[in-house]
């Protein structure tokens, strides 16, 4: 009986220490380098950028630019964005897709605060992101959660919603810490950052001039305009030593995608995104095409310097009626006709395809904020008197880079002879002599193509202005008003039930007119 015990117990010990070995063994094998546990700021950086914009132009093409006449779908089927029909499932990809990143962004603050991994850099770059994404998600739906979102590891699963005012004064100090904490120009792993390759100055540069975006933006409302208008004058024109702010078209805020297929991590997002028949498929609103044929704009010739093989900078191929484009808003049973339209990157060219001369591969579309939208939103401070220097140069400066962004031959000059004959042949020369309210939409028309392929920026502008002035079809309907935002998810009215409740109250009906706190009078 004890020989046999002793088998037993000499059986056991073998076994525990095999299994030791192999729980080892296990450990290695298993683990999973996908869902790490572990990371550092460099890492996390690069994704959460290529994701938070990959989420916007995806909406950028399939909400923004039906809303605002670049694109126009051919349907005469429910659910049409150009009619300002709006369909709740709209609502969940941004809120989902958005506030993923927001964590990611945080985390990259929080670690680089960590003893070993200290890096003020990587901090700063942290809270220009998440202002850039929570300006975006405000922007989008209005109050929403910001001091308690991304909390659920801490026990937080039903977070408050706060209002857009509160949301926006403390993103403005987000943005005061994240100029502080650039000023010390820490370097950070160039590889990390697909935007700026390292150049902490030109994320201090983006840092302060997202600053005057998102002050412009408030500047109407009473409770803060004194403040933000303050501040406006302190970036522009006393203190711009300790706010620089982007000085030409190289310091824009652009992810260069640099793969065209397969799994690049910088593969252009409308490549797995989009389907070809897809991108191709929705005709370029009159509106649009038919301003930059009217102005020969170089962006749209083929034969202008950096024309491609071809194939203009925008990629946009001719319809029956050449530069043409279909009437947004158009009434049901209108029988339009497909005029002009993007190439996808599949259509011939002779024996080859289009590949990056479509904008769904091209390099140049992955832009958080550009030189030119800077220079317009100087045109408007200095129109409005808030700032020193002429509204014409802003102006003038702002059509020239945003040209120069798709054509880099086009001059930035604009002293330039080919800048002054554009300007005059287009009849777009600046006009001294118009009200204010003339002055903003010759500034918001042109800031309408600069603002081209950004994000939700061209709609939250003509929210804000009602500028450029928008053709109004016959076939719109919600009473042929612009949305003022989108609804929150169904899944919220569940999932969060008494601060969506709280929320609705205090903004307003959960509906697409209930304006947004800056939209209010």
């Amino acid at each position: 009986m004890k020989k046999n015990l002793y088998k037993i117990i000499a059986a056991l010990v073998v076994s525990a220490s095999t299994l030791s070995s192999c729980d080892k063994n296990f450990q290695e094998v298993n683990t999973d380098p996908i869902n790490i546990l572990s990371t550092t700021p460099d890492k996390l950086l690069a994704p959460a950028l290529v994701n938070t914009l990959t989420y916007g132009m995806i909406r950028n093409r399939n909400f923004n630019n039906e809303l605002m006449q670049v694109t126009v779908s051919i349907s005469d089927g429910d659910g049409t964005v150009f009619r300002y029909e709006y369909r709740s499932t709209f609502s969940d990809y941004l809120w989902n897709a958005w506030y993923v990143q927001l964590t990611n962004f945080k985390d990259i603050y929080n670690l680089a605060g960590k003893p070993g991994m200290e890096n003020k850099s990587y901090q700063g770059i942290s809270l220009v992101c998440q202002s850039w994404v929570y300006s975006m998600l405000s922007d989008t739906y209005g109050d929403i959660p910001y001091f308690q979102s991304n909390q659920g590891s801490t026990g937080v699963l039903e977070p408050k919603f706060d209002k857009q005012k509160d949301i926006y004064l403390d993103m403005f100090k987000k943005l005061e810490e994240a100029n502080t904490l650039l000023s010390s120009g820490v370097a950070i792993t160039p590889s990390s950052d697909p935007v700026f390759k390292g150049n902490i100055a030109k994320w201090r540069k983006f840092c302060n001039s997202l600053y005057l975006r998102l002050l412009l933006r408030v500047s109407g409302k009473s409770e803060v305009s004194a403040q933000a208008i303050a501040k406006i004058k302190e970036i522009v024109n006393t203190n711009q030593a300790n706010y620089p702010i982007m000085a030409n078209n190289s310091e824009s805020a652009t992810l260069t995608w640099t793969g065209l297929t397969g799994t690049d991590p910088y593969v252009n997002p409308y490549v797995n995104g989009v389907r070809v028949q897809d991108f191709r498929s929705p005709a370029i609103g009159s509106f649009f095409i038919e301003h930059l044929r009217d102005w020969a704009d170089p962006r749209i010739d083929a034969n202008a310097p950096n024309g491609d093989g071809g194939v203009n900078r925008l990629g946009i191929a001719q319809g029956p009626q050449g530069y043409s484009g279909v009437p947004s808003g158009y009434a049901v049973g209108a029988g339009v006709v497909k005029q002009a339209y993007f190439y996808s990157y599949d259509q011939a060219l002779g024996s080859s395809t289009y590949g990056a001369k479509s904008l769904q591969q091209s390099a140049k579309t992955g832009i958080l904020m550009n030189y030119a939208e800077l220079q317009f939103i100087l045109a408007e401070a200095a129109v409005k008197g808030w700032i020193n220097g002429s509204a014409v140069n802003y102006y003038n400066a702002g059509i020239a880079n945003a040209i120069n962004y798709w054509v880099p031959a086009f001059s930035t000059s604009t002293s330039s002879a080919a800048f002054t004959k554009y300007v005059t042949d287009a009849d777009i020369d600046w006009d001294n002599t118009q009200s204010t309210e003339g002055k903003m939409e010759q500034i918001h028309l042109q800031k309408y193509f600069a603002l081209f392929l950004v994000d939700m920026q061209q709609w939250f502008e003509y929210r804000r202005t009602g500028h450029p002035v928008l053709p109004k079809g016959a076939g719109l309907r919600n009473g042929g008003v612009m949305p003022a935002r989108m609804t929150y998810p169904v899944y919220v009215q569940s999932a969060n039930p008494t601060n969506y409740q709280l929320a609705v109250a205090e903004q307003g009906p959960d509906a697409i007119n209930t304006n947004v706190w800056w939209q209010k009078p």
